[in-house]
């Protein structure tokens, strides 16, 4: 089982981490290093994963290395790594969004594997959804072993050039949120109808996870669906041609468009 490393003790780490241990990774593979002792104390607790301050220990024991801090720590971070450790036969992966290979690369060397992943927070679920760019140092062995660990936290999507994560992140990454507003509206009207808090949260909660699995056990279009719902002169075509002519369809165009945007600008910015 190859040993893996995780840089960083955030909420992204945790999510893999933890979708890799339900799935039957063994724990003393996994090594898991931040400066803070509290975070890295909690995931040994948790999960039973070996944990240090260390990042130099932990990579040169690790095969594949977890790159999750924040963008604007990836550069220190592999400057450290790439001046200490031979990283020739290691694999890297990173979460952080707004950074890319080529900035990755500048530091730890062109002939270093690496692999950008853009999972999306229901990963923490086992639900999530990553998007994942290999460069051309990656070889067909460490692709598979990507794809087995991403895997563990949901659907994986191999992308055929760097700027689709961009995409996938104003899709996928970002999206849950747009979800969650929408369901927020629709909690706050069942609220000034009189539902109490827990039962308007619970109406909106079954109605979405519902409304998903129709989208799940159906091969026919999400446009279909909706149709399926919406009786001609009902109560659903009343609120449906009000999203309409509301311009739903094209606010939803702009929101996404400025997601993919900033994301644009995140990649350009030094980091």
């Amino acid at each position: 089982m190859s040993k893996l490393a995780f840089i960083g003790a955030g909420n992204m780490c945790r999510a893999i981490v933890h979708g890799l241990i339900n799935t039957g990774y063994q724990a003393d593979a996994i090594v898991v290093t931040n400066p803070s002792a509290e975070k890295r104390l909690a995931m040994a607790a948790t999960f039973g994963v070996q944990q240090t301050d260390d990042n130099l220990d932990a990579v040169r024991a690790s095969e594949v290395i977890f790159l999750c801090v924040k963008p604007h720590l990836i550069t220190q971070v592999c400057q450290e790594i790439a001046s200490h450790i031979d990283i020739s036969n290691k694999c890297f992966i990173s979460v952080a969004a707004g950074t890319t290979v080529a900035q990755m690369s500048a530091v730890l060397g062109e002939q270093s594997a690496i692999i950008r992943a853009m999972p999306n927070t229901p990963s923490q679920l086992g639900l999530g959804v990553s998007g994942l760019f290999a460069n051309s140092q990656v070889t067909a062995q460490q692709k598979v072993l990507a794809e087995q660990l991403m895997r563990a936290v949901g659907m994986v999507l191999w992308l055929e050039n760097e700027a689709k994560i961009d995409d996938i992140i104003c899709v996928s990454g970002s999206g849950p949120a747009y979800f969650f507003l929408f369901m927020e509206a629709m909690e706050q009207f069942a609220l000034s109808r009189g539902f109490s808090a827990t039962e308007s949260r619970k109406l909106v909660e079954q109605t979405a996870l519902g409304a998903a699995q129709m989208v799940i056990n159906n091969e026919i279009p999400i446009s279909q669906l909706r149709a399926n719902v919406t009786s001609k002169g009902g109560t659903t075509n009343a609120a449906i041609t009000t999203f309409i002519d509301g311009g739903l369809s094209q606010l939803v165009t702009k929101s996404m468009n400025a997601a993919l945007q900033r994301a644009k600008d995140m990649a350009q910015t030094d980091h």
